[in-house]
């Protein structure tokens, strides 16, 4: 593309808000609109089209989208041809809605037809109103659809999209339909690709990624495709996000322990940890089945940080209830957490359900909550003081690492080290080895001279400003069929 072209080109800025499945869904927005001959703005708040990737999951969400909303209508006013466009999930919620009480709004598209972004774009702007598009199911598995990825180094890769638990706090399943399984071979694909361009580490996602295999009839095909990541040369780091509990199974544990590219950290939603309100949240599992997993993981990965989510205040909940959590929270140990306060969801069972509790018992257990797990993940991280991380440094984590001249990253635990960088300079990608010196509860330290510094492809990418941009991998959806057999893989330890 020429300069001449690049500054008469229309530009874009992407908005998201919500979780890792929107982050990457925001990726997917980005390639589409670039392949469309869009240009991002160096100014998000000049940009021609300005796109918001919502979320539904908490009452607030839709508050703040229309605040948004309602702050950038000056903007439009002022700026001819500007366009705005509102997807994700709550546009599937809201659809038309949107324009009624935005009218300024140009497009709303929803969770089905991401792809279907740059043409009603066109077709508004063609015919001078709102294009409101919202499907029923997927349209094309998203992963078929170009990707700006925003990191040199770390990349998220969808093996699943929607969810077929029924929890009655959360709206998601309505909004993202059925779960729609990937086949092994496309997913280990875009892995591939993703090494190839110099990322290090992977996230899968999906709504319930240990359900992966529920329509092609292998229940234990997410272990198998752990073990086969293994095989990915290059790849030094896998996560996954999120499994539910009732369908994890011992031989995820031993394909995490025995796979050394798979990092010893999970996140385990628990939500509760009182038996009476897992029942009425439809969660499938018990107090003691879930406290029974994290004793099998840390039996197998005596270092595993173990991280989750959970609800406070969900109706009905007593003292009781609420002293079961702070029970399980005490036991497990959870090197973090995130914690919510129950929000309505409107469309959910459990928004019409009695016994809300008042705003200031929750607020209250709310609070107690905090003290305890920040009592508790300081007391862990206190422990690895003097221990040696290894650190993927990053870019962003840190927010005052310019005025104390540290740089940050994760270790391959998942936790924040905020690490000097003494002689050496590293790039975000590159890979450092050094001592933890200090321990706070949701950060660690590492104040000495490091003890090695890897320069990595990843690195190299960073330091020219060049992130992957991927076409598809031969995705789509599944086809009617079992797979065909993963690689076979070879035990190790995990490093």
């Amino acid at each position: 593309m020429t300069t001449e072209t690049q500054s008469s080109a229309r530009t874009y800025d992407v908005r998201t808000y919500g979780c890792q499945m929107n982050v990457h869904d925001s990726e997917r927005i980005s390639g589409l609109m670039e392949d469309a001959g869009y240009v991002r703005a160096a100014n998000p708040d000049a940009a021609d089209v300005v796109v918001f990737n919502t979320c539904a999951v908490r009452e607030n969400a839709d508050n703040r989208l229309y605040g948004n909303l309602g702050h950038l209508r000056p903007t439009k006013l002022k700026h001819p041809g500007m366009q705005i466009a509102v997807g994700g999930c709550l546009a599937q919620k809201d659809r038309g809605d949107i324009v009624k009480k935005a009218p300024w709004v140009d497009v709303v598209f929803g969770t089905h037809n991401i792809g279907s972004l740059p043409a009603l774009l066109e077709r508004a702007r063609h015919n001078e109103e709102a294009e409101v598009e919202i499907l029923e199911s997927l349209e094309v598995f998203p992963s078929t659809l170009p990707t700006k990825r925003e990191s040199t180094y770390a990349g998220w890769v969808s093996i699943s999209v929607g969810c077929n638990n029924t929890c009655t706090f959360c709206i998601v399943p309505s909004l993202r339909g059925k779960e729609k399984d990937r086949r092994p071979g496309e997913i280990l694909a875009e892995v591939e690709a993703l090494t190839k361009e110099g990322v290090l580490e992977v996230t899968l996602l999906g709504q319930n990624v240990n359900s992966y295999g529920v329509e092609f009839g292998d229940r234990l095909a997410f272990g198998k495709l752990l073990r086969a990541t293994g095989e990915i040369e290059g790849l030094e780091r896998v996560r996954f996000t999120s499994p539910h509990p009732k369908d994890f199974t011992d031989d995820v544990i031993a394909a995490m322990a025995e796979t050394p590219n798979v990092c010893h950290s999970l996140h385990m939603p628990l939500q509760s940890g009182s038996d009476r309100l897992l029942k009425v949240m439809r969660r499938s599992y018990r107090q003691e089945k879930y406290l029974g997993i994290i004793d099998k993981v840390r039996a197998a990965m005596p270092d595993a940080a173990i991280t989750t989510d959970i609800i406070v205040g969900f109706p009905g909940e007593t003292e009781e209830d609420f002293e079961q959590t702070l029970e399980v929270v005490r036991r497990a140990r959870f090197s973090s957490a995130f914690t919510f306060q129950y929000s309505k969801r409107p469309g959910t069972p459990a928004a019409t359900m009695e016994e809300q509790v008042p705003k200031a018992v929750v607020q209250d257990r709310y609070n107690r909550l905090i003290a305890l797990l920040e009592e508790i993940t300081w007391e862990e991280n206190k422990k690895l003081v003097g221990t040696k991380v290894e650190v993927l440094v990053a870019v962003g984590e840190g927010r005052k690492d310019e005025r104390t001249g540290r740089m940050s990253g994760r270790a391959r635990d998942g936790r924040l080290v905020h690490f000097a960088t003494g002689d050496t300079v590293p790039r975000p990608g590159d890979i450092v080895e050094t001592v933890v010196t200090y321990a706070a509860p949701h950060h660690l330290n590492a104040d000495g001279e490091p003890l090695s510094h890897r320069r990595t492809r990843a690195g190299d990418a960073s330091e020219a400003g060049r992130t992957p941009k991927l076409k598809g991998v031969s995705l789509g959806l599944p086809t009617i069929g079992v797979p065909a057999p993963l690689p076979a893989t070879t035990g190790g330890c995990a490093v």
